[in-house]
């Protein structure tokens, strides 16, 4: 059996609580539970995809872990490295090795900077100048599939997957191990999004890069990823493999997801599920026991009133639901 590849990432325990402000003297009347207790790894050459409906907290854990904001709570470590509370300058080597892919590619490029600025600001903040600058930018333009006469181009003159590469190029700048991947296709066409994808999935491959891709888009995630966390409300319901996942979900959760996916009728797939109910609770007065419960159409007496705990009903199976707390696992379709 081949030997595991190593980690580049593990967090454990995460958690970000936004405090809510109010009256004259700024009292904290409560916190905004964005992330609350978030654990997951990757290993090199890998992605694991983050998904979940808008505001589950996805996009809070990207930048946690990058330490753009701080977290509340918990451990992140890179290659071994515990960087949860180094200070800005101890941060300065792991940035090389953390970078982002942004949502918006034109409001991630500063509209008065050249391509070719953008793609060097990271070398130059690192010390990179003159021509070993130059030429490095240039190649990274060839790798993303820009043409080098470009690199004097402004932003406005890209089109939106052109822009997109440029924010790749960027992220490449300084050879990182992992990258986050924050919904870096959503606001493209369906055409130019799998140009990107598959760009991205070229790089993993030559460069033995990895990923923490955060989408909502099944489709998307179930081309690139290799293993996937569901989040809901802060919390991660479900953790398996690709093909796990898209052929035998556990949380009444990932169902629900699943079902918003458009199935052709040649893949063979049949719709089992029953349908999602009700609003997103609020991430600042959440449900009881199981966060999920008001919208679950399997929901019984323990779900209102204890928190379900994310365990491995099978080996690599890792699920947060009452339904398979004991005994063996039971496909939601057989559920009564």
């Amino acid at each position: 059996m081949p030997e595991p590849r190593p980690l580049v990432l593990e967090v454990t325990g995460l958690k970000k609580h936004f405090p809510i402000k109010k009256g004259l003297l700024r009292r904290t009347s409560g916190y905004v539970y964005a992330v609350d207790g978030v654990s997951l790894s990757i290993r090199a050459g890998q992605t694991l995809a983050l998904v979940g409906e808008s505001g589950c907290g996805k996009s809070t854990v990207g930048r946690a872990i990058l330490r753009l904001i701080e977290p509340t709570a918990g451990t992140i470590r890179v290659a071994g490295q515990d960087i949860t509370t180094l200070s800005n300058s101890e941060m300065r080597p792991f940035r090389r090795e953390l970078q982002i892919i942004f949502q918006d590619p034109f409001s991630s490029l500063n509209p008065r900077m050249t391509a070719g600025d953008i793609v060097g600001e990271p070398l130059r903040t690192h010390g990179l100048r003159g021509k070993a600058a130059r030429e490095r930018v240039a190649q990274l333009f060839d790798r993303v599939g820009l043409s080098r006469a470009q690199m004097k181009n402004y932003p406005h003159q890209f089109s939106g997957g052109q822009r997109q590469r440029i924010g790749i190029a960027r992220a490449l700048a300084l050879n990182p191990k992992l990258i986050v991947c924050d919904e870096p296709v959503s606001a493209l066409d369906v055409s130019i999004q799998a140009q990107v994808i598959n760009l991205l999935m070229d790089l993993q491959r030559d460069l033995g890069l990895s990923y923490l891709f955060i989408s909502h888009n099944l489709a998307v995630v179930e081309h690139i990823s290799h293993r996937i966390a569901v989040m809901y409300l802060g919390r991660i319901v479900e953790l398996t493999g690709r093909t796990t996942l898209f052929e035998e979900p556990l949380h009444p959760y990932t169902e629900a997801l699943l079902a918003a996916v458009p199935l052709p009728k040649v893949t063979g797939r049949r719709r089992t599920h029953k349908p999602l109910q009700g609003d997103v609770p609020s991430p600042i007065n959440r449900p009881t026991g199981c966060h999920f419960h008001p919208r679950c159409a399997y929901a019984h007496a323990p779900c209102h009133t204890r928190e379900p705990v994310l365990r491995e009903v099978t080996p690599g199976h890792l699920v947060a639901c009452h339904l398979h707390d004991a005994g063996p696992r039971l496909p939601l379709a057989q559920v009564t």
